[in-house]
């Protein structure tokens, strides 16, 4: 049956029920936002260990008594080493004063020793205020996010009991209302995987690597709110080409400003040495194994992730920028392509 304009009844129903699944999915989405980067957890979770949940189903014939032993692994060798690992990293921020004053000391102490020995003004006082502004801004919001991380655990654990008692059927499902080809999909779930080992094994664990590398330093050298430094370094190690150097370079500096050329000289071969080719040698090693995510992806990733998802954003603000690209390249296989063939065939 058509109307006068000559649409039919059965495409009328058909765009308003695909109104009602956008408006109720808008609807559902505000309501478990606090809760989403539990849910990304666990989708990440359920990407790394649907294989041996999917075996060890095969071998004993009872899904949920798999998905059991498989969560409480998660427990016992993922989630209470990281727990513990965020309470330490609470501990310690807590006990870090996040006073703008204090954070200006070091800097305004180095422009004060530069601008007395060569005259130079390297930075008004009014910039650098702005920048500690953002670093106290910055610290947090981490501590905020962090704030947030248990709650998200118990959702992630939630959510990847069910994901992996039914994967096969939701991946099925799945499956079955993307419209793409079959060889299509196969190489999106392929990528899927790539992209997601990639972003939450690799990001976190160089952060980590170069934060203890710059941690160990900075004690030995005496660098002030040593953790602190530490920290911002293991977070800018996501960042390309400067990375770490944003850290220790400006702390050498104040040493160097401050008449401690020792520990300055001593803090920038340190630096130039271990932190950043501690970067170089693991990086090369975990590309060996993980996928090579551009650095484009990586900084504009952690710049959108940080305010979506909080702490956890440096994980998967690079992964939503990776699929979004993924999305764009299977669009362009699965229907560009093919429209270009034809009119080739037709030219």
């Amino acid at each position: 049956m058509e109307n006068k304009k000559g649409i039919s009844t059965e495409t009328i129903w058909e765009f308003a029920l695909l109104i009602m699944i956008f408006g109720l999915g808008i609807m559902l989405f505000r309501q478990i936002q606090p809760f989403i980067s539990g849910i990304l957890g666990a989708l990440t979770l359920y990407i790394l260990l649907r294989k041996p949940c999917f075996r060890l189903s095969e071998k004993t014939g009872r899904p949920t008594l798999s998905a059991s032993i498989i969560l409480i692994c998660t427990i016992l060798f993922i989630v209470i080493p990281l727990s513990l690992l965020v309470w330490f990293i609470i501990a310690k921020l807590q006990q870090v004063n996040w006073n703008t004053g204090d954070i200006l000391a070091p800097a305004m102490q180095t422009v004060d020793i530069i601008k007395d020995k060569t005259g130079i003004d390297l930075i008004s006082e009014k910039n650098i205020a702005f920048i500690a502004g953002k670093v106290t801004a910055l610290g947090q919001s981490v501590i905020n996010g962090i704030g947030d991380f248990f709650i998200n655990i118990a959702a992630a654990l939630i959510v990847l009991f069910f994901l992996l008692t039914g994967g096969k059927r939701m991946e099925e499902y799945l499956s079955s209302i993307i419209p793409m080809k079959n060889i299509n999909k196969k190489e999106t779930i392929e990528r899927v995987n790539v992209m997601v080992k990639s972003n939450a094994i690799g990001i976190p664990m160089l952060a980590l690597i170069q934060g203890i590398i710059a941690w160990t330093g900075y004690m030995f050298f005496g660098v002030p709110n040593a953790f602190l430094s530490a920290f911002l370094t293991g977070l800018c190690s996501v960042v390309p080409i400067v990375g770490t150097t944003i850290v220790w370079i400006p702390l050498s500096i104040y040493f160097a400003a401050a008449g401690l050329w020792g520990k300055a000289i001593g803090l920038l071969l340190f630096g130039t040495i271990f932190i950043s080719q501690s970067d170089n040698l693991f990086r090369f090693i975990l590309q060996k194994k993980l996928a090579d995510t551009h650095p484009l992806i990586t900084i504009s990733g952690v710049v959108i992730g940080l305010p979506l998802f909080g702490f956890i954003g440096i994980i998967f603000g690079p992964l939503l920028v990776s699929l979004f690209l993924l999305f764009i390249d299977m669009f362009r296989k699965e229907y560009l392509s093919g429209a270009e063939e034809e009119k080739q065939d037709n030219g």
